[in-house]
């Protein structure tokens, strides 16, 4: 399980990292972009859809063909943390050293973006989302959750899809 785990997590974690980082410098690059939320949590969904296979790859090549839900799940979680994790970790690396000021601009992005209707209310939020970012476990944490949570839904959708009980033939003599 361990090499189906840690392959199958460092492919996602991986292609999510580069999502990331090109999402960020595209920030950077043109204030005027508007990231769009529908499009970037789609593509967290396709890329942690690897789940499935690496799941289902581990109950092919290694138990027979058979997994239990459990079994099945608890492979989803631990790939899921991989995943998670290598994004987390290079999370801290690139904000700590490349890119100090990112909640400045990614605030500044949020209210430039805001309905005039909503700008105060968005204003004292996003300032006190600046200041609990300057906590280095509440930035793991927020980061942690920005994917986590998809790749613990795909886990479960595909542990409920691929569970595959061994069949017993018990026939009378």
């Amino acid at each position: 399980m361990k090499k189906i785990v840690l392959l199958t997590g460092s492919i996602i974690g991986t292609i999510l990292t580069i999502n990331m980082l090109l999402m960020v410098n595209r920030l950077y690059s043109n204030p005027d972009f508007k990231g769009n939320d529908v499009v970037g949590y789609t593509v967290f969904i396709l890329l942690f859809s690897l789940i499935f296979f690496g799941i289902r790859n581990y109950r092919n090549k290694y138990l027979g063909g058979f997994i239990s839900f459990s079994k099945a799940l608890v492979t989803g979680v631990w790939i899921t943390l991989v995943a998670s994790s290598i994004y987390v970790i290079v999370w801290l690396f690139y904000y700590y050293l490349f890119v100090p000021d990112f909640i400045d601009v990614y605030t500044n992005h949020v209210l430039k973006n805001c309905a005039p209707g909503d700008l105060a209310a968005k204003t004292a939020e996003m300032e006190s989302f600046k200041e609990s970012y300057k906590n280095p476990a509440f930035v793991v944490f927020s980061t942690f959750l920005e994917v986590a949570p998809i790749g613990f839904i795909v886990s479960i959708i595909s542990a409920l899809i691929l569970k595959k009980k061994a069949t017993t033939n018990s026939s009378a003599i």
